[in-house]
């Protein structure tokens, strides 16, 4: 099993590694302004604590993940049985916030950290730089639509979602391939737009 913490050694976050891909949708190679958040909150930067119990556990396709999310001092941790696949993409409300509903069309601020279920690895993470992200999610892939859209503000939520709903193609920038399934743990902070 690869336990799968916030070690992005070897993976330069390079500009937000563009902002989540340019905002987990473009496969541009134009950075995103990271540094444009318009949020004062920060991300939690300290390992979690891996003797707490999962609070998602999914057997998929393939393999299987173990999810606990981040906490006010804490990142989240996401263990991998690799390879990870699933066929349909899954959505877990970790927790629930009791702000507003986040409208398909808003734009957000949240921390993030993604994972690539072929290999349990981190691909990028805004705890590991401890700011959030913000974004529209018109602009964001599928399977980070699904997550967020609909949830309610200060929400922690997983995803597992599929290639299609992801990078179909893969994303060499992030060592994702095609047919990779992504696995997302989120905390959603607020609606910004």
């Amino acid at each position: 099993m690869n336990t799968s913490r916030l070690s992005l050694s070897g993976i330069v976050a390079g500009a937000a590694l563009a902002l989540v891909l340019t905002a987990c949708g473009s496969e541009s190679s134009e950075p995103a302004d990271a540094g444009s958040a318009l949020s004062t909150t920060s991300c939690p930067t300290a390992a979690p604590d891996d003797a707490g119990d999962p609070q998602w556990t999914l057997d998929g396709d393939t393999g299987s993940i173990a999810v606990i999310g981040s906490t006010d001092s804490a990142t989240p941790s996401v263990q991998v049985e690799a390879p990870f696949s699933v066929s349909e993409t899954q959505v877990h409300t970790l927790s629930e916030g009791s702000g507003p509903v986040v409208e398909d069309t808003a734009q957000v601020s949240v921390c993030y950290m993604g994972v690539n279920g072929r290999d349990g690895s981190v691909f990028d993470s805004s705890y590991e730089r401890g700011a959030p992200a913000e974004f529209p999610l018109t602009g964001v892939v599928t399977g980070f639509q699904k997550a967020i859209a609909g949830q309610t503000v200060g929400s922690k939520v997983a995803v597992a979602m599929t290639s299609a709903d992801g990078y179909p193609d893969g994303q060499p920038r992030a060592g994702i391939e095609a047919g990779d399934s992504l696995v997302f743990v989120l905390d959603i902070l607020e609606v910004t737009g």
